[in-house]
């Protein structure tokens, strides 16, 4: 690609897709937001408004930044209204047929030179690159949760990804004042690779009884200094997408002890996906989370 990248395109204004937009609208980039309906494009902007409020009331951010960073936010109704942006970030569900339909009708809007890259947690970056009409312009950017707070991006490359890409990613990034940590193109990468089977033990640890939700939390941030218990983690990322990871995993390496927790699917077939739902293994209904087993 010609130059240094100046506007970028994010499909999905969900939890990721806001915060995504959030640190590139603050790091000078012009950003087209993209959903499947006006509505979410609207939710997201209002969550990106409050959170850099809040970023303004901690002394982190003056006004005029948090007002000159909205005003380079712009929604886009459509994939042709992306047509002239240098990279795109996919920041869709974790669900391969989701993105790889995204990536059928995106590609042809495309300008030939822009840089395609998904934010996934866990799908391959190869076989995502396959579905397009650039696999090396394709490259895996993978921001943490919440993303204008946590420092760290996982960079991966597939296969086909050519050097340049690879480059133009990592200046991105490191313009968002993010520390990189390159990832091997293997199933979850390295963060979710190591922390969703600590959860999903957690979630085992549960099922057979040998600790209650708050037990298991209790132990695991004062005996291991986690600033958060990993149930309480688990609802905070979405116990689908926890599901997801572990099918990824399970599914790509084959190894029985990346096995879901059949509770983990219990849960999520009772639509209790964590904060998100109002429940998962915690009740957020009320004026305090109370552990639901």
């Amino acid at each position: 690609m010609s130059g240094k990248i100046g506007r970028i395109g994010i499909i999905g204004a969900g939890q990721m897709g806001s915060g995504i937009a959030h640190v590139a609208a603050l790091a000078d980039y012009d950003v087209c937001l993209y959903d499947v309906s006006a509505e979410r494009i609207e939710a997201g902007i209002a969550t990106i408004s409050g959170n850099m409020a809040r970023q303004v009331s901690s002394g982190k951010l003056e006004d005029k930044q948090r007002q000159k960073a909205l005003s380079r936010i712009t929604p886009a109704a459509s994939f042709e209204e992306l047509a002239d942006v240098d990279l795109v970030i996919e920041a869709a569900t974790e669900d391969e047929t989701i993105k790889r339909k995204i990536f059928a009708q995106l590609c042809p809007a495309l300008n030939p030179e822009a840089l395609i890259a998904t934010n996934t947690s866990s799908i391959s970056i190869t076989r995502l690159a396959a579905q397009t009409d650039r696999p090396e312009r394709f490259i895996g950017i993978h921001f943490m949760n919440p993303v204008p707070v946590m420092k760290l991006v996982e960079v991966v490359r597939g296969i086909a990804t050519e050097d340049t890409t690879f480059e133009a990613a990592k200046a991105f990034v490191t313009s968002l004042d993010k520390t990189i940590t390159v990832a091997e193109d293997f199933p979850a990468f390295i963060v979710n690779r190591i922390l969703l089977p600590m959860i999903n033990e957690a979630i085992y640890t549960l099922y057979e009884g040998v600790g209650t939700v708050e037990a298991i939390d209790t132990a695991m941030k004062l005996g291991a200094n986690h600033p958060m218990g990993p149930l309480q983690l688990a609802d905070f990322i979405g116990l689908d997408t926890c599901l997801s990871i572990m099918q990824v995993l399970y599914e790509g390496l084959a190894d029985s002890k990346y096995r879901p927790c059949p509770l983990l699917v219990k849960y999520v077939e009772a639509g209790w996906l964590g904060r998100k739902t109002g429940r998962g293994f915690y009740d957020y209904r009320g004026d305090q989370p109370i552990p639901t087993r």
